[in-house]
């Protein structure tokens, strides 16, 4: 769609409504991932995060992980809700992005630079939290609609063991997308002069 970056901002919502196809390829949404890894920034350019892009039937195989963890410690009443939440906003969609930060570089730093060692978590999750921003919007920009989830930690252990993820990489988010069915609703807005200040 090509929107210029304010409109692209205004139009990246959350959408729960998706279905398993794409107005693009893989290779496609493989060159957005690569675009935003390779340019969002990162303090003292670490280069921290990592993204692990999970395609047809491995896309699949996430949300049965989830639903399998969620249906051992979920109350068996309340199941049925997160089981119908799971199908119809996440499992029914294209594809799912997994958002790491690698702790090694994390660590690294840390011992390089001990006057900010408290500060490099904060910060990674920083990085990756503009990895995400970027791509979702991208993702979006290109006709498809996605949503941020956060089923980590209790996924992390079995999702790094199917896909031998490495154990330096911490799970951050997930990102289910699809082409969307529905708009999301009207967002609502708080007084931009409670929470802008300006001093001339």
């Amino acid at each position: 769609m090509a929107r210029d970056f304010k409109e692209a901002i205004k139009n990246r919502r959350s959408y729960y409504n998706i279905t398993n196809s794409s107005p693009i390829s893989d290779n496609e949404i493989k060159e957005i991932v690569d675009y935003a890894v390779m340019h969002v920034p990162s303090a003292f350019n670490s280069q921290s995060s990592r993204v692990v892009i999970l395609l047809g039937d491995q896309h699949k195989k996430l949300w049965d992980i989830t639903k399998e963890i969620l249906r051992t410690i979920v109350p068996a009443e309340a199941f049925g809700k997160t089981l119908d939440k799971i199908n119809t906003s996440f499992d029914c969609g294209y594809r799912t992005l997994l958002f790491y930060e690698d702790m090694a570089v994390v660590e690294y730093l840390q011992k390089a630079f001990p006057s900010y060692k408290d500060n490099f978590p904060v910060w990674s999750q920083q990085t990756s939290a503009m990895h995400q921003f970027t791509i979702w919007t991208m993702l979006e920009d290109a006709g498809l609609g996605a949503s941020l989830q956060h089923y980590n930690p209790l996924i992390d252990e079995k999702v790094g063991n199917t896909w031998n993820i490495s154990p330096n990489w911490k799970l951050i988010a997930q990102m289910p997308f699809g082409t969307p069915i529905k708009e999301p609703g009207e967002k609502e807005f708080k007084p931009l002069n409670e929470r802008v200040m300006v001093f001339k």
